[in-house]
């Protein structure tokens, strides 16, 4: 019988501590009273990982191994080390015991006794409830000493200071790097100049060869962004000045939403806590001057361009880089397509090289597209047996009456599952068009090797388009 061990500490401090250690030691040594043999292979270990999360590799390994049959029986030190959410418990309980792995806790070995069982339920709820309450006396014991100029709101210096290695929250150790915080009153008056951008502010300071804050060689727009509105720069340290909410949008249409699985809101001035205060390195009039100009480029922006319309405006992906297309038309006004962000410059696709996927005619494409719209909504059922499909289940096909005697040959019979339907449903990329779309059948072929294959800009072909697109999305 093959015996595993599972152990969990939630921080790295716990983990540098050996609490992760200590609960190894008891568990072998009463793997050895046992007289079970415990193979290396079988200890499973999560260290710094919080038991609210389902997603860790240590306990994906051993569900894994439970389920394949490799382990008959799990050991753990309590149940919240298995999981501190009641739920998560329940629910890893229930998959290891019916994969036929049996779990034991050293702290309060359980059986089937239906009093055991209540008393682990209750266990769970209670561990859930400490988590809870951990945190939220975390939460503000830390907005405590936020309020009383105790403690950085940041554990890395923003770009332009530095941390004292010995005290890195301690705001009276804050100072300045020289050379950085010159580059970063640079980029306020530079931006300020007439005509001046952030992309354009990027591009030259990858010109002249400074390293980002993370040691990049490239700068992007979004770097040069976080630098212009933090109000560090003029001497007052805040906190507050963002939410966590659930991600609503998605970089690509071939990216799902939930990567990452939150994002930052903004929240109004009036709302942020001041902490302490720094060395300033610009002043607060030439800050607010830069939000004010941040602002009413933002008006202006390609994004905010909606004189030209697109059927498929942020929904169209590149089947090379993945990257998200936006709509142009040539210097003439005559021609539009859908051009791949990659082919921009390195401060906005953040890729090394520009992207070789040809431009897409958005006529082209906008009418196969609308074409299989009205084909779906025509017959409803294809919807139905593509979701049957994509589950594996039977595909059941409603004969129709045939057609009536000298009609025309095909007429009255039932259409297909469309592409667009198939698409919506496996979401495959494909490689060619940049959507998604499903294993095509031979029926198929003809139709994706003809006019439209060649507007969504086959990839492997020649890289091509029109000159100098201007117009925006």
């Amino acid at each position: 019988m093959n015996v595993a061990i599972y152990v969990r500490v939630s921080t790295l401090r716990q983990a540098q501590a050996q609490t992760i250690e200590q609960q190894l030691e008891r568990l072998q040594a009463h793997a050895a009273e046992q007289g079970w043999v415990i193979a290396e292979r079988h200890i499973f270990r999560d260290d710094g990982y919080s038991g609210a999360l389902l997603h860790r590799p240590g306990l994906d390994r051993l569900r894994d191994a439970v389920a394949a049959g490799e382990v008959a029986r799990v050991l753990l030190t309590a149940p919240d080390r298995l999981a501190r959410n009641y739920v998560h418990q329940m629910l890893l309980l229930e998959e290891l015991e019916r994969a036929g792995g049996r779990v034991e806790f050293l702290d309060r070995p359980m059986s089937a006794d239906p009093h055991d069982q209540l008393l682990l339920q209750i266990r769970g709820a209670v561990a859930e409830h400490e988590r809870s309450a951990i945190a939220e006396r975390m939460r503000r014991g830390r907005q405590r000493k936020l309020r009383a100029g105790l403690l950085l709101p940041w554990t890395r210096a923003p770009y332009g200071y530095r941390l004292d290695l010995e005290r890195p929250r301690d705001p009276a150790g804050v100072g300045v790097a020289t050379a950085e915080a010159a580059v970063v009153q640079e980029s306020f008056a530079a931006y300020l100049q007439e005509g001046s951008s952030v992309i354009g502010l990027a591009k030259a300071l990858s010109q002249r060869g400074i390293v980002t804050p993370n040691g990049h060689r490239h700068w992007n727009a979004a770097t040069v962004r976080g630098i212009l509105t933090n109000p560090s720069y003029t001497g007052q340290v805040y906190t507050g000045r963002s939410r966590a909410r659930p991600p609503r949008g998605r970089h690509s249409a071939l990216r799902p939403i939930g990567r990452p699985s939150t994002t930052r809101a903004p929240l109004p001035r009036e709302d942020w806590i001041p902490v302490a205060t720094i060395p300033a390195l610009i002043s607060v009039e030439q800050f607010e001057q830069v939000q004010t100009k941040l602002a009413q480029n933002q008006q202006f922006a390609r994004r905010n361009n909606t004189v030209r319309q697109y059927l498929l405006r942020a929904l169209v992906s590149c089947g090379l880089c993945r990257s998200a297309c936006c709509g142009r038309s040539d210097r003439t006004h005559r021609h539009d397509y859908y051009v791949c962000r990659g082919k921009g410059p390195a401060v906005a696709s953040h890729r090394p090289e520009r992207c070789h996927a040809r431009f897409i005619p958005v006529q082209s494409l906008d009418d196969l597209v609308w074409q299989d719209l009205c084909a779906v909504l025509a017959h409803p059922e294809s919807i139905a047996q593509a979701l049957a499909r994509a589950q594996g289940r039977p595909v059941v096909v409603a004969r129709t009456p045939g057609p009536p005697r000298g009609a025309a040959p095909g007429a009255g019979r039932s259409r297909p599952a469309t592409r667009a339907t198939d698409r919506g449903v496996s979401g495959r990329p494909d490689a060619a068009a940049g959507v998604s779309a499903p294993a095509r059948r031979p029926g198929t072929e003809a139709a994706w090797a003809g006019p439209a294959a060649r507007a969504l800009g086959g990839a492997g072909g020649p890289a091509g388009g029109p000159g100098g697109p201007s117009a925006g999305r």
